[in-house]
Formats: C-alpha cells, structure tokens, sequence
C-alpha cells in the first residue's frame, strides 16, 4: 500500500458520534466508526479496506488463540488550537512495532502501510478526535495470527487492524504504587521489550491483588534479584535526584522502549538537565524519599502520558514523597509535550505527523 487510494473504503451508515459523552470518556470504552483492517498471505500484505467498526469473525482454531502471536501498538492523534490534526511520532511507533513482529516471529509491516493505514483512519474519522485540553484520540494498530491450525509453528496468515477512539486522562491523581518482589513481568532474553499480549495478560494476576490492596499499579523488578527497579505496569518510570533525571536503562530487552520515555528524555537532554539511563536499585529510591533528594517519580505511557507518584509500598512500609504537588520536573515536561501535541509550541523535533 504505498497511498491511500489502495484503501477500499466502506463507510457507516449509522454513526455513533452524536450519541458519544465525549465530557464522560473512560479509556478503551469508547470507539469511532469505523476500523482499518489488512491480510497477510502468500508472503505480502494485502486486501485494505476501512470499514465501519463491527464485530469480527474469527475460527475457534487460529493459532493467535493457542500460541500467543499476537502484539500490538499505542499511538495518539490531538487536535490541535488551529483545528488541524496531528498523530504523534508515528515513526518511533511504526519501529517498535517491527520490533515486537521480529521477536514473535511474525511479519514485519512495511512503514507506509502503518502510517498511511493510520492516516487513513483518523482522516475518516477526523470529527472524534476530542478539542477538549488533555483529551486525544487513541489509537490501536495489533496484528494477530490467523492460521487455523493446532501446532506450535509461526502462523502463516495474519490479520492486522487498527482500532480508534476517544479518551481523557488515563490518571487524575497522584499515584499510590507498589514495588512487586514475588511475581515477575520480564526476563532477560525474553519478550518485555515486545508489546507483546501474553505480557499484559500475565501482569494481571499480580495487578489485581495490588488492586484490592487499594494500590494504583505495580513497579515491577528483575525477575532475578527483585533489587532493580524495570518499570511499571502500564508505563514507563522516571525519577528526579539530586537535580538528575534517572530512569532504568533499556538494555537486557526487559522494558519497553517506551515512545512517551523517548520525548520526556529528548526533552530533559535539550534543556541542560543531567540525564542517567541505568540500573536504578530499589534501595536508592527508598533512600532518595528518606533523605528528601528524591524530588519527583512519574510513570510516562502514550495511554499514560505523564502521571506521578504520590506514595510507593516496599516490603509492607509505604513511603510518601515530600511535597509531591510543587516544584515538579515532571509539570514541566508534561505541559511542554501538551504544548507541542496541540501545536501551541514548535515542534522542533518534527514529531507530529500533521494531517492535511
């Protein structure tokens, strides 16, 4: 698919917009009209279409079902304050997805397909991209096998689509997280790097029982020691010390080379502020709130954006951050990414892909 005019396009009869709360968005709730869809057979992509959002059918035997081939990205499109739209560092997404096909032994997608099926797709549903401030429109391109064969063997057919749809703020509220010793997410030489689904889904178990101890969301540690902060469960994590920016580095293949991480420290490195990517243990933290140089911990997530830590458990003690409303780095950057999303400050690093 090297444009747009390779797309067939079937659009809704019955559009939902007109009956969507857009002031009442719960994230992953809501979506627009319509989905992008593509097959993978006989070695090459083919047969794009949109078509309105509906129900797929699928065999009971596809191998994604059985053998966990499937992956997905996150991505979102802002409006900005002159109305235009712009889908933000569809690139860094596009490289990150090819990423998580090669780890799973599944098709690399071609870089014009991911953008221009994403293009495409926001460009028919422009009207649910939000205007409101710290609202966007999300957007999620997964690919899953298709084969419907019962054997342990890369699947030789695949589906991709993307999905969209408006949402708010994932967080409005300091965090309350727990640092995880007893489960693990990642392991070294294993698929953490990769937005793999069998990652989320065996995150879950662990995330519940944080859940009804009245815990936010977990920072997970290596799987070898528990002494090494990696990240948290649905982001990436920072930490301001000492007037540095640290964060844990992502060598080893155990953390997601996060896209919001990539801005947060392109931005931090632009501005003179120390930055260090590096084992982070989870002693020096504890000891940062003890001694007050621990100034700021934040979570950074595409769905995330930037949210921070108002308190972290360790070992049954919980530790509170001091003065966790003022003085934040993380305000900062987080207003400096609002401005650039929206176009309210240049883009100097040419990350919006702005639709025309």
């Amino acid at each position: 698919m090297n444009n747009l005019s390779d797309i067939q396009i079937t659009r809704t009869t019955q559009s939902r917009l007109a009956k969507t709360d857009f002031d009442n968005l719960v994230f992953g709730e809501t979506f627009s009209d319509h989905m992008f869809a593509a097959d993978y057979m006989d070695g090459e992509w083919k047969n794009f279409q949109i078509l309105p959002y509906s129900e797929i059918n699928i065999s009971p035997s596809i191998s994604a079902l059985h053998y966990g081939q499937c992956f997905f990205e996150g991505l979102k499109a802002y409006r900005h304050i002159d109305g235009k739209v712009a889908v933000f560092r569809t690139d860094k997404n596009a490289e990150r997805f090819n990423k998580s096909a090669e780890r799973l032994c599944m098709p690399q997608l071609p870089v014009d397909i991911f953008i221009n099926s994403i293009t495409a797709l926001v460009d028919i549903d422009w009207n649910w991209v939000p205007s409101a401030a710290n609202h966007s429109l999300y957007i999620r391109p997964f690919v899953f096998a298709t084969d419907p064969f019962l054997g342990v063997t890369p699947s030789a057919t695949y589906r991709y689509m993307v999905l969209a749809g408006p949402t708010g703020p994932y967080f409005s509220k300091l965090l309350k997280v727990k640092i995880e010793t007893q489960y693990t997410l990642a392991a070294e030489g294993g698929i953490g790097y990769a937005k793999a689904a069998g990652n989320y889904g065996g995150a879950m178990l662990p995330a519940r029982k944080a859940a009804k101890e009245g815990f936010d969301q977990l920072i997970w540690t290596d799987a070898k020691t528990h002494h090494y902060i990696e990240e948290m469960g649905a982001a990436n994590i920072m930490f301001m010390i000492d007037g540095k920016l640290i964060t844990p580095s992502i060598e080893g293949n155990t953390i997601l080379k996060g896209i919001t991480r990539d801005s947060v420290l392109t931005l931090a490195r632009g501005w003179g502020v120390p930055v260090e990517e590096r084992r982070v243990s989870v002693n020096e933290i504890i000891a940062g709130i003890e001694n007050s140089t621990l100034s700021d911990a934040f979570g950074t997530g595409t769905a995330f954006t930037i949210t921070c830590i108002g308190s972290l458990a360790y070992n049954g003690t919980e530790y509170f951050l001091n003065n966790p409303d003022s003085g934040k780095f993380s305000d900062r950057v987080l207003n400096k990414l609002n401005q650039i999303r929206r176009g309210e400050a240049p883009d100097e690093y040419g990350w919006n892909h702005v639709l025309v």
